[in-house]
This record gives C-alpha cells, sequence and structure tokens, in this order.
C-alpha cells in the first residue's frame, strides 16, 4: 500500500508534476468524494502552475451534469459511483479545460451510504489523454473515510504518474 500521509502524497504530487512538465502536459481534475484533496495536494508544489490545469470539485450529481457535462441518463442508469460516470467526468473535465490528460474520482468514503453492490470504501477512478484514451478502475478500500480518501488521492495520482510515463 501506498503511504497516504499528507507529506506523502504531496511528494508523489510533485512526481506527477515533474513527469507532466517532461512531457509539455497539463493535468486537469474532476473530483467527487476527494472533495479537492488531490487538487490541493497538486497546488501545494511549487511551480504547480505550469502544470496543473484547473480543478472541478462535483460532489452533487447536478455539478457533475451542470460542470462536467455528465448526462443525466447515464447517471440514473449507472449511479454516480461507476466506472461509466468516472469517465465522463474525466472526458468532461479535459472538453472543459486546457489541459492534455485528467483524473476523475467518484466514490463512497462513508461511514454511510454504501450498499450491498457498492459498500463504503468503494471508489472509481478514470484517467484520460490524449485522443480522448480512457482508463478506469474500480477499488474498495479499507478504512474510516479519511483513510479511503487518503488512498483515493494516493491512487489516482499513481495512475496518472504511470500514464504519464508511459505517455498513453
Amino acid at each position: 500500500m501506498i503511504a497516504c500521509d499528507q507529506a506523502s502524497l504531496e511528494s508523489l504530487a510533485a512526481k506527477v508534476g515533474r513527469q507532466l512538465l517532461a512531457n509539455g502536459e497539463r493535468l486537469a481534475t474532476a473530483e467527487s468524494c476527494t472533495g479537492g484533496w488531490v487538487g490541493q495536494c497538486l497546488t501545494a508544489i511549487a511551480g504547480s502552475s505550469g502544470w496543473f490545469d484547473r480543478g472541478f470539485i462535483t460532489y452533487s450529481n447536478d455539478a457533475k451534469i451542470e460542470i462536467l457535462g455528465v448526462s443525466a441518463d447515464a447517471l440514473a442508469a449507472h449511479g454516480a459511483v461507476s466506472e461509466a460516470i468516472a469517465a465522463a467526468m474525466a472526458l468532461g473535465a479535459l472538453e472543459r479545460s486546457r489541459a492534455e490528460r485528467a483524473l476523475a474520482i467518484t466514490g463512497i468514503a462513508g461511514p454511510e451510504g454504501g450498499s450491498a453492490t457498492k459498500p463504503v470504501g468503494t471508489v472509481c477512478f478514470a484517467w484520460a489523454g490524449p485522443e480522448g484514451c480512457v482508463a478506469t478502475a474500480t477499488h474498495h478500500f479499507d478504512g474510516d473515510r479519511e483513510t479511503v480518501r487518503a488512498q483515493s488521492v494516493a491512487h489516482a495520482l499513481t495512475g496518472i504518474l504511470q500514464r504519464a510515463h508511459r505517455l498513453v
């Protein structure tokens, strides 16, 4: 497991920034359950304005629809915590920014809100890149609300770092 204390998250964010800068790329974020924590980690890095374009905090379904252009029909069909919605969020962030890459996070951090099919700790991710390429993943994280959110930030940053490093 990746260390999820604030210093470790900011160290990971700095690595992301160095890779994006080396690639000549910018990043946009679309966050739900993490409430801007990824953006906070990125902007804690001096010089991040050279590679971090903007972040969208779309906690409610209405915000996902209004700000990112997520389809109400898709939300009804898949639910907010789904890879389909994470992908739509990431693509919406790309379309509404000047970034070449985007990441999105949507999940159930708890302590309530889970179900049998989507228990607390279920988090969906998407990473979008050049030419509309999108990768998605779903993970279940154990722990309290803060731990689930911290692990989500770490996983999202690790995912964008891996993808930016591959230039895919």
